[in-house]
């Protein structure tokens, strides 16, 4: 009887441990910022794993260093954003910065390339700033917050009740995971 109790502890405290490591994880990770050097005529990407039903928004940017400067040139990137099933959700060609904003609508990887093309001479690496945002972080606080009325405490708890429900969402979804997967 005795092992069998343990067994049950030990789940238990895994369980607990997991529900605190989410939390963690939705109040720490709420925005991802990344610098990409795309080399030119070169293509970078980056993904993330999101369920279906989930927001996401990301600003970027195209940075360049003093070498561009003494140019009449300008570096510019081409950008694609696609679904799991390889569905376009974004796309932007020959640009300086811009932002996208969808919902998902299937669980999966979503992948961001960044591409550049420097036919002109002398063609260098660009830097791409990105702010990436999904679930929770997405949200618009301030139109939320102007127009409900409420600003200060009582929204910093909206927003943990957001992060709560969030994490919530996390973990019913993970129990079905694990449960089809038995």
């Amino acid at each position: 009887m005795g092992r069998k109790k343990d067994g049950k502890m030990s789940a238990f405290r895994a369980e607990k441990f997991l529900v605190f490591m989410l939390f963690l994880f939705g109040m720490v990770l709420r925005a991802k910022g990344v610098w990409l050097e795309i080399p030119k005529s070169g293509i970078k990407c980056l993904f993330e794993d999101i369920r279906k039903s989930v927001v996401v928004m990301a600003d970027y940017y195209v940075f360049w260093d003093e070498d561009y400067l003494n140019t009449n040139y300008t570096p510019r990137v081409s950008v694609k954003v696609t679904s799991p099933y390889g569905n376009t959700v974004h796309h932007q060609e020959n640009v300086t910065h811009g932002q996208f904003a969808f919902t998902t609508s299937e669980d999966g990887s979503y992948m961001a390339c960044f591409s550049t093309e420097s036919s002109h001479d002398g063609g260098k690496a660009v830097t791409v700033g990105i702010e990436w945002k999904t679930g929770i972080a997405a949200k618009d606080w301030e139109s939320v917050a102007k127009k409900e009325h409420v600003e200060g405490l009582e929204l910093e708890l909206r927003k943990l009740e957001g992060v709560v429900e969030a994490i919530r969402e996390n973990l019913i979804y993970l129990k079905s995971r694990h449960e089809g997967s038995e």
